[in-house]
């Protein structure tokens, strides 16, 4: 008799996915920042015993141009196993994948053939506009109840507010907004959640009249970005508690809760602060019976040469390190934090999550140091460290350069080459260059997120320790 099984990529526990075996495929989003051709998803060969190894194989072009190509993540992962909701007969086949800008989301099918991905549906602004109220989709998380997208515009594509909403994650349709009561929750940025604390967490950044042509100085200036975490009801979907880091902090973008569900902390970053332009990491955890927060890491900005820098930051003459991304392996032992202004890639020991330690760091491309790799063949590069993925083992981790088509040249104002690198990682800690994987990005397309076959360190949420 036929019986149901499970996904083998699906694991109870952090604990059973880190030993899972490595990964031989990464996908990764490319966008055009010109918007004269399509977007695509590249498919990336990891396997180092592989003869096309730090190539890439594959790659499946958008049917329509100016996508911008963000934040993409599975249709099915480990929490399909949660007691409360099971869907065990699911499969981690379809890569959900929106664009920014367009509002639209495409549905890759990674399946039967993982190296030649294909487009089965494409969900147009129109539809998710009318269902949900929301535009310009960001993230994209699998939970217990489905697909979770989330979106910083209405409607209108302008204002806000920006929010959630769910997918069905067999037919792919549209839901609606997951928001019941989202309480004072205007500005969105990313979310995740604490599955065995019944708590959801978003952060802020802005309204897509705030970031789509650019950051504006004077809203940065005047401290009107996104500087709150906000926590949520999961099952009620209600809003229950919001964080003022200060208005000094702006941009309050990654969340990286603890893989271990009956921890009860997690980790974001602020990408600058109005005092001195630092960077921040902030701690958020239980405190009797409220959240609280508390900044663990300051990264201070590097004194520079102003003719070397950008206009926008030349009467500062120094280069912010701008935290835009960071990333927990899956032990909950190193948090990954990618410094994209002085081109930093910094490994934290947060064993403690109160008191980190710095074990490692590389620095690669930069606003002024423009620090080479080992197989680049141009020598300086440019760029930075931006978006940080680690393998479940927390053996290797990946990272582009692109952050964002309208931010890169206010920042880097001779324009982004792209390149992807991989790091590998110490026993006890410390990284150090994989020098024979260095990918020079095709001309016309600048990579962002990467996705790992099988899962990978932001993909997952588990129910189990």
């Amino acid at each position: 008799m036929e019986t149901w099984r499970p996904d083998p990529s699906f694991y109870p526990s952090p604990r059973m996915a880190a030993k899972a075996p490595s990964e031989g495929l990464a996908y990764v989003a490319a966008f055009d920042p010109d918007r004269r051709k399509p977007d695509a998803i590249a498919v990336v060969d990891v396997d180092p015993k592989s003869s096309r190894y730090s190539q890439i194989i594959a790659q499946v072009d958008m049917p329509n141009v100016g996508d911008e190509l963000h934040h993409f993540g599975w249709n099915a992962c480990s929490s399909c196993l949660c007691p409360n909701a099971p869907h065990p007969h699911m499969e981690r086949r379809y890569l959900i994948v929106p664009g920014l800008r367009s509002s639209r989301l495409h549905v890759l099918d990674t399946k039967p053939d993982p190296r030649n991905p294909k487009i089965v549906k494409v969900i147009e602004p129109e539809e998710i506009a009318e269902k949900t109220g929301y535009s310009r989709v960001h993230t994209i998380h699998c939970g217990p109840e489905g697909i979770y997208a989330n979106a910083f515009g209405n409607a209108e594509g302008k204002g806000g507010p920006g929010g959630i909403f769910l997918l069905d994650p067999e037919s792919f349709n549209v839901l609606g907004k997951w928001e019941i009561d989202r309480g004072p929750q205007e500005l969105a940025y990313d979310f995740w959640w604490h599955l065995g604390h019944d708590t959801m967490v978003t952060s802020e950044w802005g309204t897509p009249d705030m970031f789509e042509n650019g950051l504006v100085p004077e809203l940065l200036l005047g401290s009107k970005y996104g500087r709150r975490l906000h926590f949520w009801d999961l099952h009620k979907r209600k809003h229950l508690q919001e964080i003022d880091l200060g208005q000094d902090h702006q941009l309050v973008f990654e969340l990286r809760p603890a893989h271990d569900p009956t921890k009860a902390y997690g980790f974001v970053g602020c990408v600058i602060s109005l005092k001195d332009l630092s960077s921040s990491i902030w701690t958020w955890y239980r405190d009797g019976g409220q959240w609280a927060a508390r900044k663990i890491i300051e990264i201070p900005a590097e004194p520079a040469d102003p003719d070397k820098l950008p206009p926008v930051l030349k009467g500062f003459k120094a280069v912010p390190p701008l935290v835009t991304d960071i990333d927990l392996s899956m032990d909950d032992r190193f948090l990954y934090v990618s410094c994209w202004g002085t081109g930093d890639m910094l490994q934290y020991d947060v064993s403690d999550p109160m008191s980190p330690k710095l074990a490692g760091k590389v620095r690669i491309g930069g606003i002024v140091s423009r620090a080479a790799h080992p197989k680049a063949p141009n020598g300086a590069l440019n760029g930075g460290p931006q978006m940080v993925e680690i393998s479940r083992d927390g053996k290797r981790v990946y990272f582009t350069n692109s952050l964002y088509g309208a931010i890169d040249p206010q920042f880097y104002p001779d324009g982004i080459d792209g390149w992807m690198v991989k790091l590998d990682v110490g026993d006890n800690g410390g990284i150090g260059f994989d020098e024979r994987f260095f990918i020079e990005w095709p001309k016309g397309h600048r990579p962002h997120q990467v996705r790992l076959e099988g899962g990978d360190c932001s993909s997952d949420s588990y129910c189990y320790p």
